[in-house]
């Protein structure tokens, strides 16, 4: 079986990574606008660097957890792609083998002059030079809002060609990832969301499992492994 699955902030919330509401306008006490746009990193990078270096430090103090796991254990009875809106690495720590981090990661340092990239040091300055062209424009390799998330030639494949596609821990705000179980489901795939509550796109799923990811997500897998 093909199986897709698209995950989000709400699959990290249990190991201790806070999550990402839209509906208020900020982030961690942050407006979006200053931390999460490139006009906010050309008006303060300074602010945008420590957001992003404390963003990078709670990440590695946190830990996979059973959602992370049994992922992992799904890729080893199935074809998965596994696509996720997190910038952390739980799914790589967590023992899957390929992700695909469609808004970028901590992990990632882009120069934002010539668009070299590199990995971060934990702590991350906008004088630091870039190791291509020397110039002291380093940014997060993060997708802010108004710019293209990654890899989406590859993840629309994926999901056109999904027997199942499920959507764990998303609130079906963002776009175009909220479009996906759509996508899917228009190409006969089976679509069912994990969530603590229903998304803002519950709609386009044929099931739905609501409760904890540390919880429906290792039924879930389990029932599709035996």
């Amino acid at each position: 079986m093909r199986i897709t699955v698209l995950t989000g902030a709400g699959i990290s919330a249990e190991s201790g990574i806070r999550t990402f509401r839209a509906t208020d306008g900020l982030w961690e006490s942050h407006r979006i606008e200053d931390v999460a746009t490139p006009q906010g990193f050309q008006r303060d990078p300074a602010l945008v660097h420590r957001f992003y270096n404390q963003r990078r430090a709670d990440a590695a103090r946190a830990q996979p957890n059973l959602a992370h796991r049994a992922l992992a254990r799904l890729a080893e009875h199935h074809r998965v792609t596994l696509v996720t809106q997190n910038v952390d690495d739980l799914h790589e720590r967590g023992g899957s083998p390929e992700v695909i981090h469609m808004h970028g990661s901590l992990l990632g340092a882009l120069c934002a002059g010539c668009g070299h990239r590199w990995p971060a040091a934990l702590v991350m300055r906008a004088l630091d030079p870039c190791p291509s062209c020397g110039k002291p424009q380093t940014r997060p390799d993060i997708v802010w809002f108004g710019e293209i998330p990654y890899h989406m030639e590859r993840i629309w494949e994926a999901v056109e060609q999904a027997d199942l596609f499920a959507a764990i821990g998303t609130s079906g705000l963002v776009y175009p990832a909220a479009g996906l179980a759509q996508h899917a489901r228009r190409n006969g795939a089976e679509t069912v969301e994990l969530n603590l509550a229903a998304s803002a796109v519950s709609r386009d799923f044929t099931d739905r499992r609501t409760g904890p990811a540390t919880e429906v997500v290792p039924q879930w897998v389990a029932a599709l492994c035996n």
